[in-house]
């Protein structure tokens, strides 16, 4: 392991010569992937025998020195904010989180402010040892805006690194808490492949070609009047929008979901009417992250955090069973 902050000296052995330079000093140093060494090395950053080389894909001979360089890193161009966050546990590698629901993750048109990017900038300020370049939280996966829950932030190259790569391969435990319309089996999984809507490419839609591989597990808590699910969903691949597309294309959409829930469901037909009244106006999808759990990227630790959803489902939950 090296500190991605200072120069990476390689001395070419017979194991590494015959490799690509890229890969054979993404591998050496192990916390800095492939794509952004590549980078370095295009932008002047590697010399070889005291040469500069531009070339990621030149074959390395044995007795060669490689020196790889990285930039200062410059600050993250959304600016930082005062803002409030619910922090669990926080060391220096990482930040676990409770995000509330209306909170937006990354800064883009029409939120370039109030997000969740900015109050990390504003809570860490310079804590960030770099990542990519700059000195930025990584964002290593989302919550939609009106789902709230828990989330892992990456503060050191090492750990967005080993983070990224266990969501990608699916090795983080993550569990869901659901308000679903209509009364769904004890338990089971939907596995249709999710791409673009073609009719609406603001949203996404269970497809039978041209999407990913998406699978979803889920168990029944409980039922409200037979007419409302509490379910558990556990995501094998994290697709976007994957539980509320997966429930939606069911037939069971998720309460309050202002973009796969069309209609008024027949469901909703047998709730009492202050029931009834308070799914119909409820204001956004009722999904809440209560369980994530993984392993420390420095330490080798297992991490796991549970949290309970926020007041807003509660209230809707027990409005619901009357």
């Amino acid at each position: 392991m090296s500190d991605p902050e200072t120069p990476f000296r390689l001395v070419v052995n017979a194991d590494v010569a015959g490799q690509r330079t890229d890969r054979a000093l993404a591998d050496a140093i192990g916390t800095v992937s492939r794509s952004r060494v590549k980078a370095l090395i295009e932008s002047g950053h590697l010399t070889r025998n005291d040469e500069t080389r531009t070339e990621p894909s030149d074959i390395l001979r044995e007795g060669m020195v490689l020196l790889l360089t990285f930039p200062t890193p410059t600050p993250a161009r959304p600016e930082a904010e005062n803002l409030p966050l619910n922090i669990l546990y926080e060391d220096r590698d990482l930040i676990v989180l409770d995000k509330q629901a209306g909170l937006v993750t990354h800064p883009a048109p029409g939120n370039e402010t109030g997000t969740l990017v900015n109050a990390l900038l504003g809570h860490c300020k310079e804590g960030f040892e770099g990542i990519g370049g700059e000195k930025r939280p990584g964002i290593v996966h989302r919550l939609d805006k009106d789902t709230s829950g828990l989330m892992v932030v990456a503060k050191t190259s090492l750990a967005h690194n080993a983070l990224s790569e266990a969501f990608a391969a699916r090795d983080i435990d993550r569990a869901y808490l659901a308000l679903a319309w209509g009364l769904l089996p004890a338990s089971g999984e939907f596995d249709g492949s999710i791409g673009r809507d073609k009719k609406d490419r603001k949203r996404m839609a269970v497809v039978a070609g041209g999407g990913k591989v998406a699978l979803t597990r889920f168990r029944t808590l409980e039922s409200i009047h037979a007419s409302v699910s509490l379910i558990e969903c556990r995501l094998a691949t994290g697709r976007t929008h994957q539980i509320r597309v997966h429930l939606a294309h069911a037939g069971h959409p998720l309460i309050g979901d202002p973009v796969y829930l069309r209609r008024i469901p027949a469901a909703a037909r047998g709730l009492p009417q202050d029931a009834k009244e308070a799914a119909l106006d409820f204001p956004r999808q009722a999904l809440h992250a209560a369980r994530l759990g993984f392993v420390h990227p420095r330490t080798g630790e297992t991490l796991s955090f549970e949290t309970p959803p926020p007041e807003d489902f509660k209230a809707l939950k027990s409005r619901l069973i009357g």
